[in-house]
Formats: structure tokens, C-alpha cells, sequence
């Protein structure tokens, strides 16, 4: 069956912030031979290409002047396994926090932490997603990728993918060159548990639980996320718009002198890592309106879309926080969401 390429097509169900942007042209593709068709569609007009997942990490500020390709790929496959551990194949297209389901059904440990993250497996190496002290990375084996620009086909290891915080190879040096198939990881058959990490103990004990699983941990997870993240599907977001900025001793020092309180994690023997949603509340953001957008009442970290607004207004409310942190803190924080 031939490919449907949309024109003037609306994004505003394709992006979680809901913003009524609209691509040049528009189309979801379900096998690898889909994604070859539509990146020659694109190489054969000239059009510069969008590749879209589920939508949960892009701030539209403007119409897509060319070829949005959403992926649709699915199935998620075990290809083998030993004593210890098991190799889990997945579509890029799967929904994430389905496929943490699956594994967490599968007694597949390793990314129970990662639970109800939005969006789609084929981003989940692109972002290194993280959450409650564990990272994509941890669990990694490698990715699948079709070049944007010969359509032939790669396999990165693990460290072909350059992961850092938030950061892959596919953000930064190869961005835009490459279409994401299939992600692979090595998941535990013994879990390893991460409680140690926000809120998650508290909760297990709220949870009055004997016999720690891999679900406990998962449900743990969902509760703290769903008490303080907002549904997209009921108020407009990309869940955490700012990363949490890695700073020397010496900026943490300086600012422990007009800020006792201060919460930070050590990375190494130099650097700290600061909460953005802790400086963004200390700056009198949290739950503060600009029209019709504004800053979560829940978590100062989420920008949200009340109704009707622009992206290019919350990119300016975005600009206004980051200017008032520098200004107060020294700190320039940086966007999460990648900005189209």
C-alpha cells in the first residue's frame, strides 16, 4: 500500500503541548521499508525532515516548513538470553511506558524506575532518559538506524551512541542524520533495585511492602509521577523543560552562602548536580501564570499550556526563567525539550 503524504497537516494531536502548528507535509510510517519511502520522499523534493515520536520533548514556534515523518514501528521480540540476563528487542515506535509494562510482565528488570515516562522507545537513546537514579544507559545494548541521507542500515553499540545526561550522538553530532528502528537492551533476570532516590522509599513504605518486586518499584514510581506531573492529555506539557544543571564546587559554594538549603548530588569529586525545579521555585515561579501558559502548580520544572497558547509564548516564558535564574543564581539553565 502506497504511503499518504498529508499536506497542510495539523500537529496540534502529534505534539503533547498541544500547540497548533502545522507541517508542510505529514506522514506516519509502520515498517522499515515505510521510513525508506519517506525519507526518499523528502531527499527527492528538497524538504528537511522531522522525525516524531510521541510527541512529549518538542516546543513547535512555528509551522514545520517540510516533511514530518512519524514513527509507527512496533513488536518487541526477547533475542536471546543466559543465567543472568536477557536481550530485549523493541520497536522505535512503541509506546515507552508499554514496553516497561511488558518487561515489568516478563519479570525483565532494569527499567521499572523508568516508568510512565512519555513517549516512544526510539527516543529513549536519543535523550538518554532518567529518572529516580537510573538512565537508559544503564540498560542499553544498542540501536538500529536508517541514514537519512544513503538510507543505509547501522547498528550503534552502546558507546557509539556518546550517552551523557540528556544527551546522545543522535542529538548532537548526528542529529537529523538518522531514523531510529530498534532499540535493544540487556535487562536483569535478578533485579537490582534504585530506591535510594526521591521519593521512591517513602512510598514502598506508605506501600506497607514485605517482598520488594520489580511491579512494587514500578507502582512506586507511577504514584510519585502521577501526584506530581500533569496528564497532557488534561493540561498541555513536555513534562521536565529544563535540565538539571551540573555546576562546580565552587558555584555551589558561593551560593550556599546566601542559600544554606540548597539540594545537590554529587557527580564527581568536582561537581554537583542542582535541581532546575528548586531554583526555578526559589525564584517565585512555581504555579505562576504568563497568559495563557505558565509554570505546573505541582512541579516548578513543567511548563504547561493552559489552552490556546503559542509556543513561541512558552519559549519567551522559558527565556524569562532562564535570564532570573542567572541573575539570581550565576546558573544558566538549559532546555530539555528540543525546540522546532
Amino acid at each position: 500500500m502506497a504511503l499518504q503524504f498529508l499536506e497542510n497537516h495539523s500537529l496540534q494531536a502529534e505534539n503533547t503541548f498541544g500547540i497548533a502548528a502545522r507541517a508542510r507535509y505529514f506522514v506516519s510510517v509502520t515498517t522499515q521499508e515505510d521510513a525508506i519511502e519517506a525519507l526518499q520522499f523528502a531527499q527527492k523534493n528538497a524538504l528537511e525532515i522531522l522525525i516524531l515520536g510521541g510527541g512529549s520533548n518538542v516546543l513547535f514556534t512555528s509551522d514545520f516548513n517540510g516533511l514530518v515523518i512519524q514513527n509507527r514501528l512496533k513488536g518487541i521480540s526477547l533475542i536471546r538470553e543466559d543465567e543472568s540476563h536477557v536481550w530485549v528487542r523493541a520497536a522505535a515506535g512503541e509506546n515507552w511506558h508499554d514496553f516497561v509494562m511488558t518487561c515489568i510482565d516478563n519479570q525483565w528488570a532494569g527499567v521499572e524506575n523508568l516508568s510512565l515516562i512519555p513517549g516512544c522507545v526510539g527516543a529513549s537513546p536519543m535523550q538518554n532518559i532518567g529518572a529516580y537514579g537510573v538512565e537508559v544507559s544503564s540498560v542499553l545494548e544498542s540501536v538500529e538506524a536508517i541514514h537519512t541521507g544513503d538510507f543505509h542500515t547501522h547498528r550503534f553499540s552502546k558507546g557509539d551512541c556518546e550517552l551523557g545526561y540528556r544527551e546522545s550522538i543522535f542529538k548532537r553530532k548526528e542529529k537529523g542524520n538518522w531514523f531510529i528502528t530498534h532499540v535493544e537492551f540487556k535487562l536483569n533476570k535478578r533485579p537490582v533495585f534504585h530506591t535510594e532516590y526521591g521519593a521512591i522509599a517513602d512510598e514502598l513504605d506508605r506501600m506497607h511492602i514485605d517482598n520488594l518486586t520489580i511491579r512494587d518499584v514500578s507502582k512506586a514510581v507511577i504514584s510519585i509521577r502521577s501526584s506530581k506531573l500533569p496528564n497532557p492529555k488534561e493540561l498541555g506539557n513536555a513534562g521536565s523543560f529544563f535540565k538539571n544543571p551540573t555546576v562546580p564546587l565552587s558555584v555551589l559554594r558561593r551560593i550556599q552562602t546566601f542559600d544554606a538549603n540548597i539540594p545537590f548530588y554529587p557527580v564527581n569529586e568536582e561537581e554537583v548536580k542542582i535541581p532546575a525545579g528548586y531554583l526555578i521555585e526559589q525564584s517565585g515561579w512555581k504555579g505562576k501564570r504568563a497568559g495563557s501558559c505558565g509554570v505546573h502548580t505541582k512541579q516548578a520544572l513543567v511548563l504547561v499550556n493552559y489552552g490556546g497558547s503559542t509556543g513561541e509564548e512558552i519559549y519567551q516564558l522559558s527565556s524569562t526563567i532562564i535570564q532570573e535564574i542567572e541573575q539570581r543564581y550565576g546558573i544558566t539553565l538549559e532546555r530539555e525539550v528540543n525546540i522546532i
